[in-house]
């Protein structure tokens, strides 16, 4: 975003301090010849309007490029722009084709109640072992495709398979989904099964206003007893920023009527729900916390009561790996007992084990329930999951250093040779500085930090970058954007891959001050908040 002026002077500045007639020795000359080019070059790219648009959506490939296959050289940015939006949507497009967009489910329900609610011994004639038997009693498998097949239409296809206690069936579904507008889509369904007959359903959404939208589902689905319709429609209201109301109706096998509130904020998640309908009606409310640690963890409660009895849940989930998160809950209710349920979410896919441990409330099922997932986590995250965590993140880093090292090593020769021609534009910037009383540099470093003692053991990767901070000052102040610091003038990446920061030790009026900041952030200097307090 800099102007025509700003990259002016900061072209005549760059060059005064790089221009090979200001050095005398060979070695300082011949790099500052090397530099000289380069400051050169990017004043002829970002000088010309053509140039700096197309260097700025396509990098120096863009430049590169023979005979300017991309775009016209004669057209304005306005249009260059243009072009690439252009082709940008085409390759969204193909990539859309290519994607099929893979979900699925599998779930595995394990019958653990012979733990707590075993035979006693007296019954002789029933057959039993010293172990508990723990048996799979259900398990439900569901897997989706999606196949764009135009920018506007998707055709998806979905199956599932159940079986329990012995019996089972399936289903399989062919639905086609179609944008009509920005406000709206809509989708056909068709379906069978060995358990139902053909289904044949209707799906419409529409945004009614920037806050208000509304979903209509109808169906006929038809069997030995004949055809049996459908009908749930859904009206939404955008409340404030962070809450959703919601009203449902829903006619047919199950006719019931809900209303729910839904508030979703950067730290918390909350519903509170109320449902008349047959055969259940009931109240629900949860509550959701999610902290702000770079492993996503949530804790979760909640409550619910109805004609079916009442069941309290809670649990936590936390993320595992890049793309897993893991979750546990327990639910303990009356009549239905003590439940564990254990899920895991991979990437697209999710896979779930409900466990039931026993039908009564029993405080051991309820411990052994909170306790034992809690403990198997501590021991597997310690003992497994930490230590491969960081392996994987080593190889990582060992392999982006291994395919960046010649370019880095050209930037450190590149910074080392700046740093050196800095010497003598530094040395007058002091002298200036110091005879109003203004910013003087005393200590500057960049890289990775190492403060918190449970990383004591990780190594400090820093560069002293005191020389190329103060070359940058100007009338007092050092101003910084929004961008990594890697690319300033004698600075260059000493830890790849890895957080980064800069610390400097500044003195302005003759009092010292200090700010730590990270790499991507803008710093402006000098501050009143910066100052170190004499007493400390």
């Amino acid at each position: 975003q800099a102007t025509q002026e700003e990259l002016k002077a900061a072209y005549r500045r760059l060059c005064m301090l790089y221009h090979p007639d200001k050095h005398r020795d060979p070695e300082l000359k011949t790099q500052a010849e090397r530099l000289f080019n380069l400051v050169h070059q990017a004043y002829e790219v970002l000088s010309d309007p053509q140039t700096r648009a197309i260097y700025d959506i396509y990098g120096r490939k863009g430049l590169e490029m023979e005979g300017w296959e991309v775009v016209e050289r004669k057209r304005t940015p306005a249009e260059i722009r243009e072009e690439f939006e252009r082709l940008q949507r085409e390759r969204e497009e193909r990539r859309l084709q290519q994607r099929t967009n893979p979900k699925g489910t599998i779930s595995v329900g394990i019958d653990a109640t012979d733990l707590f609610d075993r035979y006693d011994e007296e019954y002789e004639d029933t057959p039993s072992s010293s172990f508990p038997q723990i048996e799979i009693n259900k398990m439900h498998i569901s897997q989706s495709i999606e196949a764009p097949l135009t920018a506007t239409d998707t055709a998806i296809l979905s199956g599932n398979l159940s079986t329990q206690n012995g019996n089972g069936g399936g289903s399989i579904n062919v639905a086609l989904r179609r944008v009509t507008s920005a406000k709206g889509w809509g989708e056909l369904e068709f379906g069978a099964g060995d358990l139902q007959g053909p289904l044949f359903g209707l799906k419409i959404f529409r945004n009614l206003t920037p806050r208000c939208f509304v979903t209509t589902n109808c169906a006929l689905q038809f069997s030995s007893r004949g055809i049996r319709p459908g009908l749930t429609t859904v009206l939404a209201r955008n409340l404030d920023k962070n809450t959703m109301g919601y009203l449902q109706w829903r006619w047919g096998i199950q006719s019931a009527m809900n209303t729910s509130v839904v508030r979703d904020t950067k730290t918390s998640h909350f519903t509170m729900a109320l449902q008349l309908g047959i055969p259940h009606s009931f109240m629900m409310v949860s509550y959701q916390h999610k902290f702000q640690d770079e492993d996503q963890t949530r804790v979760k409660g909640s409550l619910k009561a109805g004609f079916f009895g009442t069941i309290v849940e809670y649990g936590a989930e936390r993320r595992i790996s890049r793309h897993s998160i893991l979750g546990a809950t327990v639910s303990v209710g009356v009549p239905q007992g003590v439940s564990l349920k254990i899920k895991l979410n991979r990437a697209s896919q999710t896979y779930f084990f409900p466990v039931h441990l026993t039908d009564q409330l029993l405080p051991s099922a309820v411990f052994y329930a909170t306790v034992g997932p809690l403990v198997i986590y501590i021991a597997m995250h310690r003992l497994i999951i930490k230590p491969y965590l960081r392996v994987q993140k080593e190889r990582e880093l060992e392999k982006q250093r291994e395919t960046t090292a010649s370019d880095i090593l050209q930037k450190k020769q590149e910074a080392e040779a700046a740093v050196r021609l800095m010497q003598e534009s530094v040395r007058r910037i002091i002298e200036a500085e110091e005879a109003r009383m203004g910013l003087i540099v005393v200590n500057a470093w960049y890289g990775k930090f190492v403060n918190d003692n449970s990383r004591k053991n990780e190594k400090v990767k820093v560069i002293d970058v005191t020389v190329p901070l103060q070359c940058l000052v100007k009338d007092s102040k050092l101003i910084l954007t929004e961008a990594s610091k890697a690319g300033l003038p004698g600075f260059y990446d000493p830890c790849v891959g890895e957080e980064k920061s800069l610390k400097v030790l500044y003195q302005f009026r003759g009092v010292l001050h200090q700010v730590m900041s990270a790499d991507n952030e803008a710093l402006r200097i000098p501050k009143q908040s910066h100052r170190i307090d004499a007493d400390g």
